[in-house]
């Protein structure tokens, strides 16, 4: 059993693409990061693969284990299914100690990253705690049960006259997510970004913007929804859920077969509106955070 590690996002592309891409809308954060690297145009942050962690274990010609860290965030892994997950965690495990590479945290299905979580804080010296519980839903289609948008709901992208609003909104769902706090002036940096690149909606009440959502990671037959918001005065009231399944339908008329996203299992309420919008789970997944063990 070897592990590989690669420094040409081209040639990592080729030896896992196909693999990755049998289980697409599991594989989105992976595929979609991938996508990144390969297009080349931004290498803004951790979006250039210059300073990727890009790994493989293999047996042979065949490869059990895919894993991807893009500085500063967490690993992501992906294992191709076989009797020797145990043998090729550790194989992974040992290839990043012996370049000194630290982990932050790790993300996957929920059994294969508490498989690495309780190898590699043994193995470093770390406490394992969870940060998130994920569940995964794919839609091919919207439920005929939710209408169509009419007004004076009305649903547009997002432009750059949104920026009066946007960063408050973008501070407000990273505030939700537990330990991902950020400044202001950071929201306002990552909303403008996503605005210069498209794929943010916004719904709107009588002209008044109420809720948005954004349309990512377009892979080959699926593609991501996230970024869900809607500010706190104003839920209740079936925004989301018009916004979101608004937004899934653009998605599937663009020809895409599938669309996918990722729920915070905390959050009840978000998890019941993909479903009733014709969301259905596919797996669970979990964040983990590695910290020092504390004395006594």
């Amino acid at each position: 059993m070897k592990c590989h590690f690669y420094h040409d996002i081209k040639e990592f592309y080729d030896l896992t693409h196909k693999i990755l891409l049998a289980q697409e809308a599991q594989n989105l954060i992976l595929l979609g990061n991938i996508y990144i690297g390969i297009d080349g145009s931004d290498i803004r942050g951790w979006r250039d693969p210059v300073n990727w962690v890009m790994i493989t274990v293999s047996e042979g010609e065949e490869i059990l284990l895919i894993a991807l860290m893009t500085p500063p965030h967490n690993i992501v892994l992906h294992s191709c299914g076989t009797e020797s997950e145990v043998e090729a965690i550790r194989c992974l495990i040992e290839g990043l100690q012996e370049r000194q590479i630290a982990v932050p945290g790790a993300m996957s299905e929920k059994s294969l990253v508490d498989l690495f979580a309780g190898e590699y804080a043994a193995a470093q010296g770390l406490t394992a705690k969870t940060h998130q519980e994920q569940r995964i839903y794919e839609l091919t289609r919207v439920d005929s049960g939710i209408p169509l948008l009419a007004a004076p709901l009305q649903l547009r992208a997002a432009s750059p006259s949104d920026m009066a609003f946007l960063p408050w909104w973008d501070n407000g769902f990273q505030a939700a997510i537990p330990g991902s706090e950020i400044s202001l002036s950071e929201s306002a940096e990552a909303a403008r970004y996503m605005v210069q690149n498209r794929g943010v909606y916004i719904l709107e009440d009588e002209g008044i913007p109420v809720s948005m959502a954004r349309l990512h990671r377009e892979m080959r037959t699926a593609c991501g929804i996230g970024y869900v918001y809607t500010p706190p005065f104003l839920r209740g009231r079936g925004y989301a859920t018009a916004c979101v399944a608004a937004v899934s339908r653009i998605a599937l008329e663009r020809g895409f077969a599938r669309c996918v996203l990722y729920t915070d299992l905390a959050n009840p309420t978000s998890n019941s509106i993909y479903q009733k919008i014709g969301y259905r789970p596919i797996c669970d997944s979990r964040m983990i955070k590695f910290e020092p063990r504390t004395s006594g």
